[in-house]
């Protein structure tokens, strides 16, 4: 059976250009799946699980956040800080969804970044599923003064580096197989292609530079709680073996109202690349319980 292959299109949102991409049922029976990448990752890695959820009869929706993929990069005197990317799903959302009812579906920083966004502007959502998606671990509030310099630095770091190109897609997978050694070569190699642009003497990842610094932001998990402690629509947390998980993680899930919580096995981190079939199955049982009214 060919893969189902999406439709590209761009949309404006807060000043910059989006890429998105659509994968279309054979035969719609479900609401549309919006699905919002992580950290350094971009549209095209939900190419595996949108198979599934199509074929299911979900309309599948994935964007790359700014300055991911193919979405514009900020420009010289930028920056990306996190509340950015919630101004940007304010225009971008109903465009996406036509303002439709709708499933949502984030994986780690994407999963962060839509908790927030659900717990502010529900209108049209579903459900949402949080794939090791519950925010990064605390940071003590007398560490902003290291944070403020450390980010200073790294931005100043960032520009004045020079630039260290890929040789080929061959390096370029070989990377992706050295932090995901369970991950098939070939869905490696297909990573590789969508994730790298060409530069002169060879391939540079597509996301911003600016990107690798760290950020100023002195996370603090009882704000977050109490956003997520807002999100009125059922929620499934799909946590994995090996992969992330906060020191205080049950008291982020206890503090959704409607949360119901699974264990991927065998499938780390970035289970939408090397478990789709079953992240798919989770997420499908998610909606099918939703709609029946069943609890969380």
């Amino acid at each position: 059976m060919s893969d189902i292959q999406p439709r590209e299109s761009r949309h404006v949102a807060n000043g910059l250009s989006h890429r998105v991409l659509e994968w279309a049922p054979p035969d719609e029976r479900g609401a549309p799946i919006v699905c919002a990448h992580g950290f350094l990752d971009h549209a095209w890695s939900f190419h595996f699980l949108a198979q599934h959820l199509a074929r299911a009869g979900h309309r599948v929706l994935a964007f790359d956040w700014r300055g991911h993929g193919d979405t514009e990069w900020i420009g010289r005197g930028g920056y990306y800080h996190f509340e950015d990317y919630l101004l940007d799903l304010v225009e971008l959302a109903p465009q996406l969804t036509d303002g439709a009812p709708h499933h949502w579906l984030g994986h780690s920083m994407g999963g962060t970044a839509s908790a927030m966004f659900a717990s502010t502007r529900p209108a049209g959502l579903l459900t949402l599923t949080l794939c090791e998606g519950l925010g990064p671990p605390a940071i003590a509030l007398e560490a902003a003064p290291d944070r403020i310099a450390g980010w200073l630095s790294s931005v100043a770091r960032v520009r004045a580096a020079t630039p260290r190109p890929m040789r080929d897609l061959d390096e370029a997978a070989k990377r992706l197989l050295t932090q995901n050694a369970d991950l098939d070569p070939a869905h490696a190699r297909f990573l590789a292609e969508k994730s790298t642009r060409p530069v002169e003497g060879g391939l540079a990842w597509r996301f911003d530079p600016m990107h690798r610094t760290s950020s100023p932001r002195v996370f603090r998990p009882e704000s977050f709680r109490a956003l997520l402690a807002r999100i009125d629509v059922p929620v499934l947390v799909v946590s994995t073996e090996h992969g992330f998980r906060t020191a205080d993680h049950a008291e982020r899930v206890a503090a959704i109202a409607r949360a119901h919580e699974i264990e991927l096995p065998g499938v780390g981190h970035n289970m939408h690349w090397r478990g789709a079939a079953a992240l798919a199955d989770a997420v499908l049982a998610h909606t099918r319980r939703a709609a029946s009214g069943s609890p969380a």
